[in-house]
């Protein structure tokens, strides 16, 4: 989920044991194998319902703006952006 919900279970579940952490930007990267265990079983995936309450139309446009078709809209977001990212995990 987190971070510290990794550290967590990195002290309790796989104490003294050395587990594999991946991480991928989107499904699309997953191999087959990491999307069976994680998002497709049913006992171990997590479905989230996110409501967006106060300002929809600005919501939707960067939604649309970062996930849509238009890699562009994304590249333009990234500069308008970058000075303000923080926290990386490079």
């Amino acid at each position: 989920m987190n971070d510290l919900h990794k550290d967590e279970l990195l002290a309790t579940e796989f104490k003294g044991k050395k587990p594999d952490i991946t991480r991928f930007k989107g499904l699309g990267e997953m191999p087959y194998q990491h999307l069976r265990e994680t998002t497709m079983d049913k006992k171990t995936r997590r479905l989230l319902q996110v409501r967006v309450l106060q300002d929809r139309d600005d919501t939707r446009s960067t939604v649309d703006q970062l996930m849509g078709t238009k890699p562009e809209a994304r590249f333009a977001f990234i500069q308008a952006n970058a000075e303000f990212a923080t926290d990386l995990d490079i």
